[in-house]
């Protein structure tokens, strides 16, 4: 059974750092693409970052462009998002997801994405 969980979201101050943690089962890294999306109420799920399924291909949205790094530890299951230099706006419900393909058209969308983790929450305090 495909699975994923996200883990590490706090409250951090503005200027700080976070790493979040995605565990997936069900699934290798040779079978998905893994992404991260963030929600905050009244907006539609936004993409932040994705890594390919295969040569490790990355894509981050404009916003966090020098600030966040993707990177994955496959003997782990485990994808991470590095957050540094966190802003107020970086508050949400941040979400991991695996699908085929990351590129910097479907890491923008989450239709392109076929399984969810349940979230974890970020809230950064300025």
């Amino acid at each position: 059974e495909v699975q994923l969980v996200e883990s590490g979201g706090v409250l951090v101050q503005a200027g700080g750092s976070l790493r979040l943690s995605c565990t997936f089962s069900g699934f290798t890294r040779d079978d998905y693409g893994i992404a991260w999306f963030r929600q905050v109420p009244g907006k539609e799920r936004e993409g932040v970052s994705c890594i390919s399924r295969t040569d490790n291909l990355t894509y981050l949205e404009d916003s966090v462009k020098g600030r966040f790094t993707i990177s994955s530890d496959n003997a782990k299951s485990t994808v991470y998002l590095q957050m540094n230099n966190l802003k107020p706006e970086d508050t949400a419900v941040y979400y991991c997801a695996g699908g085929t393909f990351c590129t910097a058209y479907s890491g923008r969308s989450y239709i392109f994405w076929d399984y969810w983790g349940q979230g974890t929450q970020v809230t950064v305090s300025s």
